[in-house]
């Protein structure tokens, strides 16, 4: 038997969009079913991702849910045309595992990514040499022949950053990631430059969290957060461990890690003061 596609971001989005309007116009599957002429479990699926919606179908779902604003409308039939799109990445294969697909859909279709690492720099802003050097010191997790491969991907997935219209990408890093020389001295002195040329994009902002500032919210340990809308409330926040990967996708906890990337904003050096840090410890290194 052939196995079916995994619901890709873009479809997963819509399939939940559609569901949270339906639910807001207090419509029922069955509603919905009557309005396409088609089974209740077809709507049900529809809202999982598991089967698509032709552009038809969703123009008389919209109207039953009284989505009459034109950009929303818009936005809804992009999703759909793209849901089943294969992003970059899948021509990587299986050197991906499933889960960092979802990782790199989300990071594909980001407006804004803001991320707290307070032990590994953030993979956007690695150099090659750095990335290299931190997937070799964990061969539990990647097998060696896998190595290059990632490396490659990590510094393809960068083009999110200076494309024509980039992530807006906020990374607050705690003071032990700056300071750990990766990969030796040499690697080490790059990717502090690096940090430091990158930081300087228009749409980029590092702050650092300084080792005297004693404890901080950062004690929840390491995460990402994917805003597909311009919404202060991220759609989706990453967690990863060593042997698996977590998606964040219910309000109250989206609301939990925002309201903690903002007390560490509040404790982290500003942007010109986390350069002049970066600067004294490449200088010292």
């Amino acid at each position: 038997m052939t196995e079916e596609p995994r619901p890709t971001v873009r479809g997963r989005r819509l399939g939940l969009e559609l569901r949270r309007l339906r639910e807001s116009a207090g419509k029922s599957t069955e509603d919905a079913a009557n309005a396409l002429k088609c089974s209740r479990a077809k709507i049900s699926r529809i809202e999982t991702a598991s089967v698509g919606i032709r552009r038809l179908d969703l123009g008389v779902l919209l109207d039953l849910y009284g989505v009459t604003e034109p950009k929303a409308r818009d936005v809804l039939e992009a999703l759909a045309r793209d849901s089943r799109k294969r992003g970059w990445w899948h021509d990587y294969g299986d050197t991906i595992p499933s889960t960092y697909t979802d990782f790199l859909g989300l990071e594909e279709d980001a407006r804004y990514i803001r991320t707290w690492q307070p032990l590994v720099l953030p993979g956007l802003l690695q150099t090659e040499d750095y990335a290299r050097a931190m997937l070799e010191a964990n061969p539990a997790a990647v097998r060696p022949e896998r190595i290059d491969p990632l490396v490659k991907l990590r510094m393809e997935r960068k083009v999110v950053l200076t494309r024509p219209a980039p992530a807006r990408f906020w990374a607050i890093v705690w003071e032990p990631a700056l300071r750990c020389p990766v990969g030796g001295a040499d690697v080490h002195q790059a990717q502090l430059r690096h940090l430091a040329e990158a930081a300087r994009l228009p749409n980029v902002t590092l702050q650092v969290v300084p080792l005297d500032i004693g404890a901080s919210a950062g004690a929840c340990g390491a995460f990402v957060m994917f805003g597909l809308t311009d919404s202060p409330t991220p759609d989706a926040v990453f967690l990863e461990t060593l042997t698996s990967s977590h998606y964040l996708e219910q309000t109250t906890e989206l609301d939990s890690y925002g309201l903690v990337f903002e007390y560490l904003r509040s404790s982290a050096l500003n942007p010109a003061q986390s350069l002049d840090l970066i600067a004294a410890i490449a200088a010292g290194a």
